[in-house]
């Protein structure tokens, strides 16, 4: 049955919507959420302490286009990674570039010195990426690269390195016999753990989860290579994946991966469109829904996910509230205006979409 959301607070996003920017995110971090957008020639960070309230804004400079790579932001907002195609750099809010770790360039080439060195070449325009991530304490950086690094020589594969934030050192490396065309890192409460979501296009979708003990790095896979990492729980005993064909939304135990329960689209009851007349003549496999590559936990027990993009010929996408135990569609969510996109869940009970523009978040709760 229909569950309406309550609007929290409406956020502006800090660049207006460009072809050159991306959207906006929320990420909560240790108690506080962080606006984040990331432009071509920068990246923006606000603490948001109070919906709504003023925020305090870091910018940091971009060394390279963000169609280049991936960054990720510091629990505290005050440092920024930045992946791109054959380096790591990190830097402090004042642009300066406080280490650098080099690695075999995604474009397979013999490695640069700076972005202008290939920043007309159309080879490394569409190439595969890695990414990095923060650990929960901010001390450690989780990156996922091509290797070899700068310092090795040999023939390149996919990399895991965990990195010392404060100095760059890296402190343990691992393959992930993967050939990624992009990966995503999912942060976990403990610094210890980290999940790393890869897509290999058509091939599949393989998960890995990492486990730094101080002394080693251990990694194991998750889902028969085909599962999409899309949160982890606010406890963090638990993970939230769909399957790579987005039939199938599950939830995982953190210990060894074990999948608890599970959600099937054909439980999910068609789009209220298909009983009108213009779509009468639509067939059942013209009309199934499928699971978006979003979703997250509103809270322990509540899971958030959407039929955004299998919905849209029919209209308004849909989103759903999700009985984290049994993997039950509870309600499906409504709003008070039309919602455009997929609903982002931030573990505390609340969610955010975005406007349609991108020029505006709006953050939810039930």
């Amino acid at each position: 049955m229909p569950h309406l959301a309550r609007l929290v607070t409406t956020i502006a996003a800090p660049l207006a919507f460009s072809g050159a920017d991306d959207a906006p995110r929320l990420e909560r971090r240790a108690g506080t959420r962080l606006l984040v957008q990331r432009g071509d020639t920068e990246l923006i960070v606000q603490h948001l302490d109070e919906p709504g309230a003023g925020a305090e804004t870091a910018r940091f400079p971009a060394p390279w286009p963000r169609r280049y790579g991936h960054c990720a932001v510091s629990p505290a907002g005050d440092l920024a990674v930045f992946a791109g195609l054959h380096a790591l750099q990190l830097l402090d809010r004042a642009g300066n570039v406080r280490w650098e770790v080099r690695h075999e360039c995604w474009a397979g080439c013999a490695g640069h010195e700076s972005f202008t060195e290939y920043a007309d070449e159309r080879d490394h325009r569409y190439v595969g990426s890695g990414s990095a991530g923060f650990s929960a304490d901010g001390a450690l950086v989780w990156a996922h690269v091509r290797g070899p690094l700068a310092v090795d020589r040999g023939r390149g594969a996919d990399e895991w390195l965990v990195v010392a934030a404060q100095d760059g050192t890296v402190l343990a490396r691992a393959a992930t016999h993967t050939a990624a065309a992009g990966s995503e890192h999912i942060g976990h409460p403990d610094p210890g753990q980290m999940g790393l979501t890869i897509g290999e296009g058509q091939d599949g979708a393989p998960l890995r989860w990492g486990r730094w003990n101080g002394h080693t790095l251990a990694i194991d896979s998750f889902g028969d290579e085909d599962r999409v990492l899309l949160a982890v729980s606010p406890s963090g005993e638990r993970l939230l994946t769909v399957t790579h064909d987005q039939d199938t939304v599950a939830l995982h135990r953190v210990a060894d991966g074990t999948v608890e329960a599970e959600l099937s689209a054909t439980a999910l009851p068609p789009h209220p469109a298909l009983e009108t007349e213009e779509f009468a003549s639509f067939e059942d496999d013209e009309a199934e829904a499928f699971f978006d590559y979003e979703g997250g936990f509103l809270d322990e027990d509540t899971v958030v996910v959407g039929t955004v993009e299998s919905d849209e010929e029919f209209g308004t996408g849909r989103h759903w509230l999700v009985d984290a135990a049994r993997m039950r569609p509870t309600d499906r969510l409504v709003y008070p205006f039309e919602v455009p996109g997929m609903p982002r869940a931030l573990g505390d009970g609340t969610w955010y979409t975005t406007s349609a523009t991108e020029n505006a978040l709006h953050l939810w709760t039930t």
